[in-house]
C-alpha cells in the first residue's frame, strides 16, 4: 500500500509542475501547437470592438510541464503562444524578438511560423 501512496504524490508532483495549456493540430504536413500559461484558458479580453477569448477548446487538451513545452517549442512548425511564461519560454529560447509579441490587456501574445525546405 505504501507504494501506491508514493506513486500517488509523485503524479500530484508532476501535475502540480504543469503550467502550461497545450492544444495540437496536424494540418496537412505541418504540426501547429497552441500554447497558453493554463491559468488564461476560459478567460475573455477585449481590445476595441472584438473580443478575444481564449477558449479550451482551441488551448487545451492537456497539460504540459516547462520542459515538455521546450522540447514542442523546438520542434513545432506552427507556434501560437498566449501569456507571459510561454512567450517569455519561447523569447528565453530565442524562437522570436520581443519586438515580435503583440500585448492586448497586459497579455502578450506570440505567432511563430518556421518555413523549412528549399526555396
Amino acid at each position: 500500500m505504501k507504494i501506491k501512496e508514493e506513486e500517488e504524490e509523485m503524479d500530484n508532483i508532476k501535475s502540480y509542475n504543469k503550467n502550461y495549456a497545450l492544444r495540437k493540430i496536424k494540418y496537412q504536413e505541418t504540426q501547429i501547437i497552441n500554447i497558453c500559461d493554463l491559468d488564461l484558458v476560459g478567460k475573455k479580453i477585449n481590445q476595441g470592438d472584438f473580443t478575444i477569448n481564449i477558449s479550451k477548446e482551441y488551448y487545451y487538451s492537456e497539460e504540459i510541464t516547462k520542459e515538455e513545452a521546450t522540447v514542442l517549442l523546438k520542434d513545432a512548425s506552427i507556434i501560437n503562444l498566449v501569456g507571459n511564461n510561454i512567450v517569455e519560454l519561447a523569447l528565453d529560447l530565442k524562437l522570436a524578438k520581443r519586438n515580435s509579441v503583440k500585448v492586448i490587456e497586459n497579455i502578450p501574445f506570440l505567432m511563430i511560423f518556421r518555413f523549412t525546405g528549399i526555396y
